[in-house]
């Protein structure tokens, strides 16, 4: 298996838990970004929908986690047994999820030019039934992922495997009131395998977080409910985002889940979208495209689908 860059994989045995490294530094990583960016932007272009400005905030996230700290295995199953999980919860940032996992090589890259379109593996929302490697739960409602992770995670230290399970979920999506239930639940079960990430850009559909719905002292409520907690300020920053990964994996040891509250910027790496909600669910438009991908140099480390 090789990158779109015809770069190989290096894949590593560790202690029967294989690893693969696909990036050597933060700049190779950064590019990825971008591309990943340029793929967003583009997707959501051709289909006339999607959700561009979530899912270029997280673009850095998902680059960070996929190619250098989760671990995982070649190929796809759902058991995911001896390898890390990730659960996406708001499914409507799934192009840099589709992308992300495409380019981590579950699927075709090209494959991301049918993205909302007829008989597309890539929905809207992620789906299970359409069988996408990479997938392991549809989440198009929202509020739903975290409870899933959590789920995981007990499942395996039932099962004595002891590698760690990740979530993502948006700030704007903490209205929902199954996420209290399910960060409740986290540290009763003194789940010491559980990271839970919050895309904290203070955006929803509806506008801005503090006016719809005010989140108020997020890290103090993830603390009354006895989490451990990192506060990421650049989180379109990768070499922060590893950083934070990491210490996160430390604070496991003290058998308590850890919530990563990730301060991004909406729409980011795309001047007219950055840190509004205007661009949540909106298509660009063919000049808008062209100007997006314009800020979105392409450095010829990868290549467009």
């Amino acid at each position: 298996m090789v990158l779109s860059n015809g770069k190989p994989f290096i894949v590593k045995k560790i202690n029967t838990v294989y690893k693969i490294f696909k990036m050597a530094n933060i700049e190779e990583l950064q590019q990825l970004s971008t591309q990943i960016r340029r793929d967003i932007v583009r997707m959501v272009h051709g289909a006339n929908s999607g959700h561009p400005g979530g899912s270029l905030g997280c673009a850095d996230f998902f680059t960070a986690l996929y190619f250098d700290v989760m671990k995982r295995k070649p190929g796809f199953d759902m058991d995911g047994k001896d390898e890390d999980l990730f659960f996406l919860s708001n499914g409507h940032i799934s192009p840099v999820f589709y992308s992300a996992l495409a380019r981590a090589g579950y699927f075709p890259v090209a494959e991301l030019g049918t993205f909302r379109k007829l008989d597309s593996r890539l929905q809207g929302h992620p789906t299970t039934h359409e069988h996408l490697p990479g997938i392991r739960i549809a989440s198009g409602s929202l509020g739903q992922g975290m409870s899933v992770a959590i789920g995981a995670a007990l499942a395996k230290r039932h099962n004595g495997d002891h590698n760690i399970v990740y979530s993502l979920c948006g700030d704007g999506e903490l209205n929902e009131g199954q996420n209290w239930e399910a960060i409740m639940a986290a540290p009763n079960f003194g789940l010491n395998n559980f990271i839970a990430t919050i895309d904290w850009n203070g955006q929803q559909i509806d506008g801005p977080t503090k006016e719809v719905m005010d989140l108020g002292d997020l890290e103090a409520k993830f603390k009354a409910f006895k989490w451990q907690t990192l506060i990421v300020e650049e989180g379109n920053n990768i070499a922060a985002i590893i950083e934070a990964l990491g210490e996160a994996k430390k604070m496991l040891s003290n058998n308590k889940p850890v919530a990563i509250l990730m301060k991004t910027q909406m729409g980011y790496g795309v001047d007219y979208m950055v840190g509004t909600h205007a661009w949540h669910g909106k298509a660009p438009n063919d000049e808008q495209l062209a100007s997006a991908l314009n800020q979105l140099n392409n450095t010829g480390a990868f290549q467009d689908y």
